[in-house]
């Protein structure tokens, strides 16, 4: 049974999300502070989070950047401000999608969905629960880098594992089965298949943080170049 981490501070919210989510047949658990969301990873394995942004002590912001350093577990961020500084924040720290307060438990749960089809589940790898695309299974190598789908592990030329975020998973397989073939914004949403709602200013996000862990210098990008006015491409030999 899939299993949601629920986190947030308005006890109304977290019975409203467990209410629901148990309902539509998914484990759920619900904390309301920092804390409490790391002894509940600590004990128990879970398949996604939902994360408040505004929360007493650590905010949401701090917490994604904590799970981020050991785990890829998909994480969806809640705030009452729909903000795009906010929004960008979230995605900055690794969040996979973001729901503005008040919403729909139709729509989390659409959301929750939605990303658990994209990545898949596989909880067997960190304390927290690992995220693992299903799919073919292959290994891709270009410029001394190697990226096995089967556990997404991605080494650098000089053999240094390099964890990635969903989001970043998703968007380097989609540059890398289209190699230096120039993709819009809208191909590389669609290609990667991030947010259902998401606007072009994420993907410039999510390329800067992709190239900060495979570029030597993502000032000056040799691998995810950018094709002006009209999108950007993977300047680099693709094998097997």
């Amino acid at each position: 049974m899939t299993h949601v981490l629920a986190v947030d501070d308005d006890e109304s919210v977290r019975n409203l999300i467990a209410e629901y989510l148990t309902e539509s047949g998914f484990r759920v658990t619900t904390v309301g502070n920092g804390r409490d969301m790391a002894a509940a990873l600590a004990a128990d394995p879970v398949d996604l989070i939902v994360l408040d942004v505004k929360l007493p002590g650590e905010d949401g912001f701090t917490l994604a950047r904590n799970v981020r350093q050991t785990s890829n577990v998909p994480i969806i961020m809640l705030t009452g401000q729909g903000h795009e500084v906010d929004r960008v924040l979230g995605l900055e720290l690794g969040a996979d999608d973001y729901l503005v307060k008040p919403f729909s438990p139709r729509e989390l749960l659409a959301r929750i969905k939605a990303v658990l089809r994209r990545f898949g589940s596989n909880r067997s790898d960190n304390p927290a629960g690992h995220a693992r695309r299903e799919g073919d299974l292959r290994t891709y190598r270009f410029s001394g880098w190697e990226l096995s789908t089967g556990t997404r592990r991605l080494l650098s030329p000089s053999g240094q594992r390099v964890e990635l975020t969903n989001g970043e998973y998703a968007l380097l397989m989609t540059f890398l089965k289209a190699p230096r073939a120039v993709l819009s914004r809208d191909q590389l949403l669609e290609g990667s298949r991030l947010h259902d709602d998401i606007y072009d200013r994420s993907i410039d996000v999510q390329i800067l943080r992709l190239r900060r862990k495979i570029e030597a210098d993502p000032n000056e990008p040799r691998l995810i170049r950018t094709e002006r006015g009209a999108g950007y491409f993977f300047d680099s030999d693709v094998g097997n």
